[in-house]
């Protein structure tokens, strides 16, 4: 959980600005990090191991969260096409992705669209809009992709009420099981996740909002797209309502070539939990 190596923004065709961050060798074997709801760049994993695997991890605040500028209507694919934009621009390639629960689609936007050679997804939210997950999601669950279904604008305002650092640190607890609590109430583990929160969110709600009417609605490319090895890895003790009803055992199904990973022992952290075998297993595995 140390803090960013390095800091930086990328100006994009049109003039917005992408920020960015990165831990590790500068030549290290560069790998995307799309982190979870309301967190940026200042989040990353797995630091303490980055220079003896020769990983470059790359972190890249979402366009309203942050120091990245606002991007009004975007979509999921659109992000894609920022962060392709952005690893041209700095002529990075070869790079495989990790996207970490609600940084799960963007990541997946990431990989349909030939961005990456390999990815991993680590507690991911799924496609809960999609009508296999119909009967099988909680009421709230079910009541809040049908708002974002029938009044996209109205769910994308009703969101913002949540961007306060501190009552969304408390839901992230509250639907925490206890193996998750345990990591994430270790005073250095929550003072670098909290720092990370209130940065994403420093210039407002509107860019976690948007993200999740985002990843909270069908999503606009099809899966069966995705030409690139996914590894989808999920807590079998994760208690989280909106990451995956099934623990990405449909997902699996539905994604060309995909493994799936389910540590029996594991909740929603195991992005920090399990850290070594998510980056051994996605260093191990990717085309190009």
């Amino acid at each position: 959980m140390a803090a960013p190596d390095r800091l930086g923004t990328t100006r994009l065709p049109g003039g917005r600005r992408l920020a960015w961050s990165e831990w590790g060798p500068s030549d290290g074997r560069p790998i995307l990090f799309c982190p979870g709801a309301a967190t940026g760049r200042h989040l990353g994993f797995g630091t303490h191991l980055l220079g003896g695997l020769g990983i470059r991890l790359i972190s890249a605040d979402r366009p309203g969260l942050g120091a990245s500028d606002p991007d009004p209507g975007r979509d999921l694919l659109g992000f894609a096409t920022d962060v392709a934009e952005m690893f041209r621009l700095r002529d990075i390639t070869g790079v495989r992705g990790v996207g970490f629960s609600q940084g799960a689609p963007f990541l997946l936007a990431c990989a349909a669209t030939g961005v990456l050679t390999a990815a991993a997804v680590v507690a991911g939210t799924d496609e809960l809009a999609h009508p296999s997950f119909a009967a099988a999601l909680p009421a709230d669950v079910t009541a809040m992709v049908e708002a974002v279904r029938t009044d996209p604008a109205g769910a994308e305002t009703f969101f913002a009420g949540y961007g306060d650092p501190d009552a969304f640190w408390q839901r992230i607890l509250d639907m925490s099981g206890a193996a998750d609590r345990a990591v994430y109430t270790d005073p250095v583990f929550e003072a670098a996740y909290r720092h990370a929160m209130s940065d994403a969110l420093a210039p407002g709600p509107a860019g976690y909002a948007r993200d999740t009417v985002l990843a909270s609605a069908r999503w606009p490319f099809d899966l069966a797209r995705v030409r690139v090895p996914v590894h989808l890895w999920y807590g079998a003790a994760d208690t989280s309502p909106v990451h995956s009803p099934d623990l990405g055992a449909t997902l699996a199904t539905r994604l060309p070539d995909a493994e799936r990973h389910l540590p029996p022992g594991a909740g929603g952290a195991l992005l920090w939990t399990h850290t070594t075998d998510i980056l051994r297993t996605l260093l191990a595995s990717a085309q190009g």
